[in-house]
Formats: C-alpha cells, sequence, structure tokens
C-alpha cells in the first residue's frame, strides 16, 4: 500500500532533472554583508575589501567553467588562472561533488580560510523555463493517456521551488536561520556563510570534512554510532517539522555529513545544501502534530479523523501507510510494537501498482505543504535502512516529545489566564515524563533481554565441555 519509491520519485527527481525557471532580473546581483546591492557601483564588504561587478563577474559559474574550452596551458587559460588567483590563493578546477544545478569546488582564500564554493551551472537559468513548458506538456499527455493520474501538482511545486534553489542568497540565509533556529543541538554543524563574496548564483561557505551519513564503513573506522547519529537525525528534524516549521527537505545522504568534532570528539552531523525548505503554516503543523500522536499511540479516531483534515478523505489507510512505510496491519496493532520485517517490506513492494491511481488522487488533495513532507520523510526512512536503525522505538518517542512541546505551547498562546496556562505547563511535563518513563522501561527491558542472551550463549558454550 505504499508507492512512494515510485511516486515521490517522479515528483522530486522532476525538480533536479528538469531544472527550473528562475524569475530573476539580468542585473547583476551581489551580497555586501549587510544587504543586497544591484547595479555595478563597488561595494564595501565590511572588511576594507571591495567588491565590483568585474570581480562577481570572476566568480560567477559561468567564468569559471570557461576554463574548461581554453586549452590547458596555453595563454588564455594563463590568464584566467591569474584572474581567479586575484580572489582565491588557489582554486581547484576538479569539483568535488556535482549535481544538475551546481557543483561545488574546494578554494583557499587570501586570509588562509578554506571554503567551499557552489557555483550554479551556466546554462540552468537559461534553460529552466523550456523544461518547465516540457514537463508540462508531458503531464498533460500522461492525464490524455491515463486520466486517473494527477501529476499537475508536480509541474506546480516545481514552478515554485526551483527559483527558491536557484538563488544561492536565499540559501546562505535558510541556513542561517535553521543554525539559530537549531542552536542548541551541539551536534548539528551548519558551515558559515561568506557572504562578502555571494551572489545570487555563486555561495562561498566554510569547508567541513565528514562522511556521508549512509556510510557505515566510515561509522566504523572513526568509531561513530549509527544508534546515536539516528537518534540525533531523527531529533533534529522533529524539532523542524513539529516545532518550528522550517523544514531541511533535501535530507540525501550527499547532504548529511558526519563526522568527529575536532575540539571534542564527540559525533557531528554537517546538514548541507539549504536550497529547498518547506515552511508549514500553523494549521498544518497542529493538525500534522495531532497526526503523528495518533499513529504513534495506536489512536484509530483519531488517525481518521486528522488524516481527513488534511485532505485524505475516505483514503486515511492509504495515507497512513504512505506516512509511515508500514502496512496497513502494522499501523492498527501500533508502528511502535514491532520493526518492519522483510516480509512486509516486500509485501508494500510487491502490492505498490495497485494503488497508484489511489496515490495519484490522494497527492493530488493533500495540501502542497504535504508534497514535500512525504519526500522529506522517504529520504529520511532510506537513510535509517541503510544503518539498519529503521521504526525504532525511541525514534517514535522523539516524535512524540516534540508533538507534545508544539502542542503545549499553541494551547499557552491562546490561554486566557495564568492559571490556565500552568495548567497546561504541568500536563505538558506529566506527559514528558510519562514517555521518559516508557522509554527507561524499554531500555530496562532490551538490556535484561541481552543479558539472558549473554548467559544462554556462555551455557551452549560451556555445554559440549561438560559432555
Amino acid at each position: 500500500m505504499f508507492c512512494l519509491h515510485v511516486c515521490l520519485s517522479v515528483c522530486m527527481h522532476g525538480y533536479h532533472v528538469y531544472a527550473c525557471c528562475l524569475w530573476r532580473s539580468e542585473k547583476d546581483v551581489r551580497y555586501t554583508g549587510t544587504g543586497v546591492t544591484d547595479g555595478h557601483e563597488p561595494q564595501d564588504a565590511g572588511n576594507g575589501t571591495r567588491f565590483s561587478a568585474s570581480a562577481t563577474a570572476v566568480i560567477s559559474y559561468d567564468y569559471l567553467t570557461s576554463l574548461r574550452s581554453v586549452p590547458y596551458g596555453s595563454e588564455e587559460y594563463l590568464q584566467r588562472r591569474s584572474q581567479i588567483h586575484d580572489l582565491f590563493l588557489s582554486f581547484d578546477d576538479t569539483p568535488l561533488g556535482a549535481a544538475s544545478l551546481a557543483q561545488v569546488h574546494k578554494a583557499v582564500l587570501h586570509d588562509g580560510r578554506t571554503v567551499a564554493v557552489k557555483v550554479q551551472h551556466p546554462k540552468v537559468q537559461a534553460q529552466s523555463s523550456k523544461d518547465i513548458l516540457l514537463m508540462e506538456v508531458l503531464v498533460l499527455a500522461v492525464k490524455q493517456l491515463f486520466p486517473d493520474f494527477e501529476f499537475m501538482w508536480l509541474v506546480d511545486e516545481a514552478k515554485k521551488n526551483l527559483p527558491l534553489e536557484l538563488d544561492f542568497l536565499n540559501e546562505g540565509r535558510n541556513a542561517e536561520k535553521v543554525a539559530h533556529m537549531l542552536r542548541h543541538f551541539d551536534f548539528l554543524k551548519v558551515p558559515q556563510i561568506h557572504w562578502e563574496l555571494s551572489t545570487k548564483r555563486v555561495l562561498l561557505m566554510e569547508f567541513v570534512e565528514g562522511g556521508q551519513v549512509n556510510d557505515r564503513a566510515y561509522m566504523e573506522k572513526n568509531q561513530i554510532d549509527v544508534n546515536e547519529i539516528s537518534c540525533h537525525l531523527g531529533k533534529m528534524y522533529s524539532e523542524m517539522i513539529f516545532v518550528n516549521g522550517f523544514v531541511h527537505c533535501d535530507p540525501h545522504p550527499g547532504n548529511v555529513l558526519v563526522r568527529k568534532r575536532p575540539d571534542t570528539g564527540k559525533a557531528e552531523i554537517v546538514l548541507l545544501d539549504h536550497g529547498l525548505y518547506q515552511v508549514l503554516t500553523e494549521e498544518f503543523r497542529l493538525d500534522y502534530c495531532h497526526l503523528w500522536q495518533s499513529l504513534i499511540w495506536t489512536d484509530m479516531d483519531g488517525l481518521k479523523q486528522y488524516s481527513q483534515r488534511l485532505g485524505a478523505a475516505d483514503l486515511y489507510p492509504l495515507f497512513a501507510c504512505m506516512l509511515t512505510a508500514r502496512s496497513w496491519d502494522s499501523v492498527k496493532q501500533g508502528i511502535g510494537q514491532a520493526p518492519v520485517s522483510a516480509t512486509e517490506d516486500s509485501e508494500i513492494r510487491n502490492n505498490a501498482a495497485c494503488y497508484l491511481p489511489e496515490i495519484s488522487q490522494l497527492l493530488n488533495h493533500v495540501p502542497r505543504q504535504m508534497l514535500l513532507i512525504l519526500k522529506t520523510n522517504d529520504l529520511l526512512r532510506s537513510i535509517e535502512t541503510t544503518l539498519g536503525t529503521r521504526s525504532s522505538a525511541s525514534s517514535f518517542l522523539n516524535m512524540s516529545r516534540c508533538c507534545i512541546r508544539a502542542l503545549a505551547e499553541h494551547k499557552k498562546r491562546d490561554a486566557g489566564s495564568f492559571f490556565r496556562r500552568t495548567q497546561i505547563s504541568f500536563s505538558e511535563a506529566f506527559s514528558l515524563w510519562q514517555i521518559n518513563l516508557h522509554e527507561l522501561l524499554l531500555r530496562v527491558r532490551a538490556l535484561r533481554l541481552a543479558c539472558w542472551v549473554s548467559a544462554l550463549l556462555g551455557w551452549l558454550t560451556r555445554a559440549p565441555h561438560r559432555m
């Protein structure tokens, strides 16, 4: 009953395959550290350095990649290299990574700072409107051939989100916002933005190394606990979705790195690529909190009510399966009762094609905010599957904590008296205490089981010697 890998892969890969339509002026735009400036007058970056339109042109991707079309070692090649060195002490021509919209180079500034330079592909903006048009034509053609399939939302979402992804100044602002929002998480690192050399098409940020979050070999080599990383990732995204309503929507492994902090040696998550965020309305966020509370605590009446409030109508069982990637039987029994079995996972995949029309109908009727949330859930679930931590009880308990906090905060804002706010705070504290107690009991039970297994293995090891 779950086909996120089919439908949402079509949806979200469309964001990248079809590139974009970017509504932008042809004027040069620079960020000086205090604001965005249009035009061609040199601007002071605040550190005594002045940047003009020509300097901005030098660090534009069109200019940097023009090195590729110039014969290596030629006079023109050396001339352009020297102009790049006016801004950088060193600049690696070979990108560290490349995607459909941009690629990242490693460079060193004259003050010795190592930076990552994200530069946009030169033809993305020019080609974007044609790609969106082609995408729209293809979706309409599919609609004519298969009337039951509704994918026009894909075009609408691409038109809305791709311009934001292509504005690297917007990406920088998102990075700073989420870093401030989650500053209480000492396990999270968001690279610092260097505004003085950033434009709409070029983003300079602090260079941070690490392994991809799904690289178990890297984590084992560096003695990083996969369960700890999975728990941290769940806490981080629960906070974004349920508490703040500001969600990083592209957590594929290339955008989520792990490392040991150089100063403390503790495990740290590095969050990259902040171009695609979803801002949730308060109504949506609170309904989504109630829905997940119903899923976690097997409240079937609440599940139906809040699924329907989010546009699922009579397809709420399918909606629940899409959110959790579990079968309907598992949802009814409680998603935290047992992890996903190989049989259940195979059943879900084998039956997915049977529900394509219903999935298409559902995706066409849920709020548009839900589409990127579904994509984000799918990417996070893929990471958990790779790490072997999928559907752990602790992840659901962390989600429940955030839901309780978010709902209590909303109630306190609407409370008309100090007594009522105090009452809500006590109720919140009691609910959180119940979750902590439940988690403690689960740990004790797991520890006791581990002791029994250890004792049994010890007995079996000694048994042959007795014989």
